[in-house]
């Protein structure tokens, strides 16, 4: 019975959208003009779902565009403009020729979509590394059997787009989807990297924001999300800041990105504010990549974009077990990582330090993980949605 009672908000919200999906499906055709962006990820359009609309608007000016993008909010007048959000999701739903997201969206399973409707994924992490969707049935992270009898999530995609062919058939599992519908085309958000001069400009626009650091190397510190939904668990970072001070602040400064859905338990001390920086949006992670010397992670997917520059990244994970247990991985995380595994600061400190770096490996797992190194991701995507031959020059 009480499982029954946690469902009633899934199914009160599944039919808020599905009602007005099935009125506006019977009112309206399909729009074969209409092009629908969405997201919970952010407030507006960015990173892969903003390289399609680039490359859409390039060459096509007949298209009309719509925009998805509302962060839930759990207070009684966030709860009450979610409402009127869910009735514009099914109307963009029922009437769109392309409904285009980029990671998971809980109106796309509460629906059956339309015959002449494309449902689009462009996930928002590249390669396969922690295992997600379906993959994680009954982990902690992941949906219960319970919930999946009333949302099968991740359903009702007609196309998904990834890194390289070695991937399909994680996304094919983590979908349930035939893998003839998984596209090893490249990641949109990538192609930043193969354009000239990016570098410079990234390093430019830190420079005029934090012109003390100017001199500096730099370590991207970038973890991974830790909680559930859009709620996170209180990240306190393992790394002990102020020893890496001591051992690399003459060299150094430590930029600190955390993952979208982070924002709590973070506070740069005093002491080492002429070190650390903790980014609030001031650069896109992109721009961060680009300037930066060394990445240090524990288990964020930012390894495949990171991977394209070919520098080296090492890695932090210290609760790696825990991790294990409540999400897990689509290959042995000690094996397959291009960088060494520490546990403690001192250890990484020490590397660094030494320069004890081996890019070859880094070379290696780009290759594995990636089909395309030629910046062009977003035209081969774009392409295909409209009929033509992925490759072909526009």
């Amino acid at each position: 019975m009480s499982v029954n009672l946690k469902m009633i908000p899934t199914i009160l919200v599944k039919n808020l959208i599905r009602i007005p999906f099935f009125i506006f499906s019977f009112l309206f055709p399909v729009d074969q003009k209409k092009v629908t962006f969405a997201s919970y990820r952010s407030g507006k359009i960015e990173g892969n779902l903003l390289c399609i609309y680039n490359e859409f608007i390039k060459r096509e000016d007949s298209y009309k565009y719509h925009f998805l993008f509302k962060k839930f909010n759990s207070s009684i007048s966030g709860k009450i403009t979610y409402v009127i959000h869910m009735i514009k999701v099914s109307y963009l739903l029922a009437t769109s020729r392309f409904f285009i997201i980029d990671d998971f969206y809980f109106p796309v399973y509460a629906i059956k979509p339309r015959e002449g409707t494309d449902i689009v994924q462009l996930w928002h992490a590249a390669g396969a590394f922690k295992k997600f969707g379906l993959s994680t049935i009954d982990k902690p992270f992941g949906p219960s059997k319970a919930y999946l009898k009333h949302v099968k999530i991740h359903s009702n995609y007609t196309r998904v787009y990834v890194s390289s062919s070695n991937v399909v058939e994680f996304y094919a599992e983590a979908f349930d989807m035939d893998s003839s519908q998984i596209y090893p085309f490249g990641i949109p958000r990538t192609d930043f990297f193969f354009k000239e001069n990016v570098k410079e400009e990234a390093k430019r626009k830190f420079d005029r924001i934090f012109p003390e650091f100017q001199d500096k190397k730099f370590i991207l510190y970038a973890p991974t999300f830790r909680g559930s939904s859009h709620y996170q668990n209180e990240f306190l970072p393992p790394l002990n800041i102020p020893f890496l001070k001591e051992q690399l602040g003459n060299e150094y400064c430590l930029l600190i990105n955390l993952h979208p859905y982070m924002k709590a338990g973070l506070m740069i001390e005093e002491d080492t504010k002429d070190f650390a920086i903790k980014l609030e949006g001031q650069l896109t992670i992109e721009e961060l990549l680009v300037i930066s010397d060394i990445l240090v992670t524990d288990y964020s997917s930012v390894i495949f974009d990171y991977s394209l520059l070919c520098r080296p990244i090492a890695f932090f994970a210290p609760d790696l077990e825990e991790y294990i247990a409540e999400r897990d991985f689509y290959f042995d995380f000690r094996r397959f990582i291009p960088g060494p595994l520490f546990t403690d600061t001192e250890s990484l400190a020490g590397w660094i330090v030494e320069k004890d770096f081996d890019e070859s490996l880094v070379s290696e797992f780009r290759g594995f993980f990636f089909n395309h190194f030629d910046g062009k991701s977003s035209k081969r995507i774009v392409n295909h949605l409209l009929g033509m031959p992925a490759n072909q020059n526009n």
